[in-house]
């Protein structure tokens, strides 16, 4: 009988301080992006420059920038995925543009900025963009509402940004050439290692939960990919077998998954695992998961209501402390506090500390490389294709580090159109910065999120709906083909975002007690359901597993 959870009394979480601007580990593909947006941005720059015409930069830069995205993502997804980042950077610059012609007002052009930054925050947490989410293009559209523009210089500027966009598009795509599955193949091997993590410990639910994780990442990766291929069936295979650890973690070599993810590190063919025999071929039913489509953009958005209206009194109310207080570039302050928000306020709290670290830093390093920078434009435009690969180099280890390149980068992008003093613009940048993050913090406080509770309770029974009906189907003696599979993986999307809501519930502040034992239940119950699943489907997995 499930427990009632009764309202507790509003209280704010404890916000953490140690650990916030600790180091982790780089990521696997660390110097893809950081290599991508060095060559997407080299030749409109160097192009520019060589015309006399480095003024134009920011619009390049608006399509270059674009190649940061999607790095994760398989080939054919990471082509729709970068078409439209280059759509939205286009239609967020073009707002900003006209809006530029049409008005100077400050209070206005704030505003838009606001909107837009809350506009392309929800869109990017909608369609799960993945990094760098929204930051990048909020830089970009409020940087360009601040630059004097005519209603006829527009179209050009659009197409300037639009051409550095199709470079972006392919180079984005160019290491396809090369290793074709190499984003499926590092799903796949992330799978195996987190199942091999939990099979070490399996009394440990916060690994069984990152293994589950894993899991469904690798199977989107795949299933989003269209044609099955020899490899991507090999891959399903694999995924397969770290499904089977994860339901069986006794009778599991950890060291063999290990294996299997150190080989797909390479360029070899896919291993094999011989455990499964030749019936894997046709893992569970994945074409019946194939259909399994999206759930519409509405639905996604609904839940993002108070991270949207958050963005937007955040991002307007820094914009208008920095006018107030008479600084020069209040979008600096409203960007600032764009890049605060987070999944919960606990975790705003902590991208503000490593922002304003990692800015202080940079205004720092700024100091150092400006009387380089200003030596001549040629020089400018290397130093900043060199932070550039330094941030993205560094920004996976903690979002403070690679701030310490972002924020000189952003301010020697401002000498493009003309020279202007140091110490003006480190004087506004702090400014901004402690602007920003004060103000956005505090707007993050002030609104509410208390879907957040709504959303666990959906998650628990959706999760309950999915184990019944998965209990069903394995209760009748010859299943409809597909119907096992169907019902397996809706449960394990269920259990997977459960803990995404259970965990982002717990850094929200002003809300009623969280039903967290029910959610460990939950859990518990449906992984049982899901180990009962892969053993009626898969028995001759079992067998070789033990043997």
């Amino acid at each position: 009988m499930s427990s009632v959870t009764r309202p507790g009394p509003s209280r704010p979480r404890r916000l953490p301080l140690a650990g916030v601007l600790r180091l982790g580990r780089p990521s696997d593909i660390w110097f893809k992006p950081a290599l991508s947006v060095v060559v997407a941005v080299a030749p409109p720059n160097l192009a520019l420059l060589a015309l006399g015409r480095l003024d134009l930069a920011m619009y390049t830069m608006a399509g270059s920038l674009c190649a940061l995205y999607a790095h994760n993502r398989p080939y054919a997804a990471r082509a729709r995925a970068l078409a439209r980042v280059v759509a939205g950077m286009l239609g967020g610059l073009g707002v900003a543009l006209v809006t530029a012609s049409l008005t100077t007002n400050a209070v206005v052009l704030v505003t838009v900025g606001a909107l837009l930054a809350a506009a392309q925050k929800t869109l990017c947490d909608a369609t799960r963009v993945g990094p760098p989410g929204h930051v990048v293009l909020a830089f970009i559209s409020s940087a360009s509402l601040f630059v004097p523009q005519s209603l006829g210089q527009v179209p050009g500027h659009l197409a300037l940004g639009a051409a550095a966009g199709a470079w972006a598009w392919i180079v984005g795509m160019a290491p396809g050439l090369v290793r074709p599955h190499g984003p499926e193949r590092r799903a796949t091997a992330h799978a195996l290692n987190a199942a091999a993590v939990y099979a070490g410990a399996p009394d440990d639910t916060r690994a069984r939960a990152t293994a589950a994780a894993a899991v469904h990442t690798a199977w989107q990766s795949l299933l989003s990919t269209g044609a099955r291929s020899a490899p991507r069936r090999a891959l399903e295979r694999l995924v397969v077998r770290a499904e089977v650890a994860l339901a069986a973690p006794a009778d599991t070599d950890s060291e063999r998954l290990r294996g299997w993810a150190r080989e797909l590190a390479g360029t070899g063919p896919v291993p094999r695992p011989d455990d499964l025999g030749d019936a894997a071929d046709e893992p569970f039913g994945v074409e019946t998961a194939l259909a399994f489509g999206e759930r519409p953009l509405l639905d996604r958005l609904r839940p993002l209501a108070p991270i949207a209206l958050r963005t937007a009194l955040g991002c307007a109310l820094a914009g208008y402390v920095s006018l107030a207080l008479g600084i020069g570039r209040p979008y600096w302050a409203l960007v600032t506090a764009a890049s605060l928000y987070q999944a919960n306020v606990t975790l705003t709290w902590s991208r503000g500390v490593q922002r304003v670290v990692g800015n202080l830093l940079g205004v720092l390093a700024f100091a150092v490389l400006a009387p380089l920078a200003h030596v001549g434009q040629a020089v400018l435009v290397l130093c900043c294709l060199a932070l550039n690969f330094g941030a993205e180099a560094l920004i996976g280890r903690n979002y403070w580090l690679g701030s310490v390149c972002v924020t000189p980068m952003a301010l020697l992008i401002t000498e493009f159109a003309r020279s202007q003093q140091s110490g003006e613009l480190i004087t506004d940048r702090v400014l901004d910065t402690l602007v920003g993050a004060l103000v956005g913090f505090a707007a993050a406080v002030a609104v509410t999120n208390r879907r957040a509770a709504d959303r666990i309770e959906h998650a628990l029974f959706t999760v309950e709906q999915a184990r019944e009906h998965a209990a069903g189907v394995l209760a009748e003696e010859r299943p409809e083909p597909g119907s096992l599979e169907s019902a397996r993986r809706g449960l394990f999307a269920a259990v997977v975002d459960l803990r995404s809501a259970a965990d982002a519930a717990a850094g929200e502040w002003w809300q009623r007690a969280l039903p967290e034992e029910r959610v460990i239940r939950a859990e518990q119950a449906g992984h049982r359901t899901l180990a009962a699943t892969v053993r009626r489907q898969g028995l001759h997995c079992w067998e070789g597993a033990r043997a």
